[in-house]
């Protein structure tokens, strides 16, 4: 009787209800904003980062980082983004998100006259996608995905320099050098900041962290400029790229977020 009740269902209706269960798979698809890795936090991070700007996710933003980072306070990012530098006026400026990190903004990035691409070190809490959202000079933006692997609680436990105290008599020594880059001939430009970098998730702990770093050559002229947020790692080592032709010598400024100030000379 059941297979007969079934066969006398006319067929339009089976049509329609095939339509509507394809409606409804979409439906499920579309929750993720169209993201290539099916991240549900995408949508909401797109309208509090990006707002209703154009966005495409591309392979033209490179985003590399270890298949499985074994210290979750220190995993190695590279960001790269030279394809886009003929596109849309250029790059204007780069942003790293973390879509499940209590903190999610890492790091945001104005190369002006540097290339666009950097490498750094940063807090990872859980697994998660990790996000470079390129904005070039037209208004669009172009982002770049990894899905990052991690033992998880980078943000939520205590640096070494916290834990022993001695980041009180290193606080804002700065180490920086310039030296050639054999590959392309650029230069490079690695910088190291001492600084515990709190993220303010550890209990007794205020957030306290390096907040804000730019490179002026000897005319004052801002070649770039970094603002830095929680998630970025202890002591922050930050590896930039200069054009091969330039000033031979720099001044690095900044500021952590207690008004302490940073200021530093930059030579070959």
């Amino acid at each position: 009787m059941m297979m007969m009740m079934m066969m006398m269902v006319p067929r339009r209706n089976i049509v329609l209800l095939g339509l509507l269960g394809a409606t409804h798979a979409f439906g499920q698809e579309d929750r993720t904003g169209g993201d290539p890795l099916g991240s549900m936090q995408w949508p909401t991070l797109r309208k509090q980062y990006l707002g209703d700007a154009p966005v495409r996710f591309t392979d033209e933003v490179i985003v590399h980082t270890p298949p499985f980072a074994d210290d979750a306070m220190n995993v190695p990012l590279q960001i790269d983004a030279r394809k886009l530098a003929g596109v849309g006026g250029g790059v204007q400026r780069i942003r790293v998100v973390v879509d499940r990190n209590p903190v999610r903004e890492v790091l945001d990035f104005e190369p002006m006259r540097a290339l666009p691409m950097l490498s750094f070190r940063m807090r990872l809490e859980q697994a998660s996608p990790v996000r470079a959202m390129v904005q070039t000079r037209d208004g669009q933006w172009h982002v770049g995905s990894v899905q990052a692997q991690a033992a998880g609680g980078g943000c939520t436990v205590p640096g070494a320099t916290r834990v022993d105290g001695s980041w009180r008599s290193t606080l804002n020594q700065v180490q920086a050098r310039i030296f050639g880059n054999v590959i392309d001939g650029s230069r490079r430009l690695r910088v190291r900041v001492m600084h515990p970098m709190d993220t303010g998730l550890v209990a007794g702990i205020p957030a306290f962290y390096v907040e804000r770093l730019e490179l002026r050559d000897a005319g004052g002229e801002l070649w770039w400029r970094v603002a830095l947020h929680e998630p970025v790692s202890e002591n922050p080592l930050i590896t930039f790229e200069l054009p091969q032709e330039g000033p031979q010598a720099f001044r690095l400024q900044g500021q952590d977020n207690n008004g302490n100030r940073i200021d530093a000379e930059v030579k070959s």
